[in-house]
């Protein structure tokens, strides 16, 4: 494989980790989010998914963001009567957000970034030095 391409491949890698860190920081942001009127939904965490897509025009597989998704497990509960979204029984639903898994799943891309930006850098660093040979 010509360096170009695994320069294509990684910086794919980058880009869908990226937006897995922007939405786990959204999550994170919305953690505790309640909603407003009684019977209303808190936030609802979100979680990416991937594919790999063929790119005829480079004879490649990239990694691409498949789509964000709703995780659909249940929403906590806890009590606080006087809060507007509570029912009946005084019980408010909190958002389906734990804190630390997100935050393993953000250091989780946060490595895999790193990852595909440190083989862009070894890639570039080849790039130069064949350069400097052929000088």
């Amino acid at each position: 494989m010509d360096l170009s391409k695994i320069l294509q491949v990684s910086a794919a890698g980058m880009r869908v980790q990226g937006e897995r860190m922007r939405v786990i920081a959204e999550n994170l942001a919305n953690s505790g989010s309640t909603a407003s009127t009684p019977g209303g939904q808190p936030y609802r965490r979100k979680v990416v998914t991937f594919r790999t897509a063929l790119d005829r025009a480079l004879g490649l597989r990239l990694i691409q963001i498949d789509r964000v998704r709703q995780d659909m497990s249940a929403f906590g509960r806890k009590y606080d009567p006087g809060h507007p979204a509570a029912d009946k029984t005084g019980y408010v639903q909190t958002p389906n957000v734990n804190a630390l898994i997100e935050m393993v799943d953000m250091r989780e891309a946060q490595r895999s970034y790193e990852a595909n930006l440190s083989i862009i850098t070894i890639a570039k660093d080849m790039l130069r030095r064949t350069a400097d040979l052929l000088q």
